[in-house]
């Protein structure tokens, strides 16, 4: 091989480097963010949850319900 192809084949190398380098940034990027979003869902799940078993409990009656609630509630 020549100088030139070697210089070549060198400078494809560090464009393939940087390129990995670049995914693996992405790939840990997109991974922080599932894993956030997987959390908040988690929270948004236990919340709902919570609602459900409050609407449960008020319409059961072992909450007392104030009378005074407009119509639109």
């Amino acid at each position: 091989m020549n100088n030139d192809t070697l210089k070549k084949l060198e400078e494809r190398l560090n464009e393939l480097e940087i390129k990995l380098i670049f995914q693996d940034d992405l790939l840990n990027t997109l991974n922080e963010i599932v894993t956030r979003q997987d959390q908040e869902i988690l929270k948004l799940w236990d919340a709902n949850r919570l609602l459900k078993q409050n609407m449960e409990d008020i319409n059961s009656g072992s909450k007392e319900v104030p009378v005074d609630i407009p119509p639109h509630y």
